[in-house]
């Protein structure tokens, strides 16, 4: 199955946008059915993952209310590979996906990643990509993804699920959107380009 589309992000700079989507922290706050989204550390399992997520008492900040550096110090980096817990709503199938993706290549203002996710009856393989343009009015994502599905889910067929897809990629990008906006209404407009040009910096 192949996925794409462009989202149009107004009234944001690129450097903002890319560091947003670069952000580990904000892409689990805005995927929906993200449980955790972490780091993989050497050979973890997902039980050893759950722990490790259960254990964090406090989420760390997202912009604005974090510093352009401290996101980027913790930006997905390229060969990393990161583990999800997906929970997907299907039809009537509601499975939750170990998914594990891995940054393939990170260079402003492209990311591509691979990725593979198993639930008790279904599993997918995926490939995926995003650039990012100005534009007049902002920012626009081209992004692109490809996955082979398995299992019960595959049985729905792709008019059941090209919906559902559709749906979940935009109701990700109207949450980066409203934090992007929270972003360039946090400072003035005498403060918006010093902000601007820190995220420019910290890249």
């Amino acid at each position: 199955m192949r996925f794409d589309g462009t989202f149009e992000l107004e009234d944001a700079s690129t450097e903002a946008v890319w560091l947003a989507l670069s952000d580990p922290v904000m892409i689990e706050r805005s995927l929906p059915g993200c449980e955790f989204l972490l780091e993989v550390d050497g050979d973890e399992n997902f039980d050893e993952l759950r722990e490790r997520a259960d254990a964090i008492e406090e989420q760390p900040p997202t912009l604005p209310e974090a510093t352009p550096e401290e996101v980027a110090e913790r930006a997905f980096e390229e060969g990393q590979t990161y583990a999800a817990l997906m929970e997907l709503g299907v039809g009537g199938v509601k499975p939750s996906f170990e998914t594990t993706v891995t940054i393939a290549e990170r260079e402003f203002p492209r990311m591509a990643t691979t990725g593979e996710g198993s639930a008790a009856n279904s599993s997918f393989e995926m490939s995926a990509w995003m650039e990012l343009a100005e534009t007049d009015d902002g920012v626009a994502v081209e992004w692109e993804a490809e996955a082979d599905v398995f299992g019960k889910i595959a049985q729905l067929g792709g008019r059941v699920i090209n919906p559902v897809a559709n749906r979940l990629v935009n109701q990700f990008f109207d949450d980066v959107a409203t934090r992007l906006r929270e972003v360039e209404d946090a400072d003035d407009e005498g403060d918006r380009t010093r902000l601007r040009d820190r995220i420019r910096d910290a890249l």
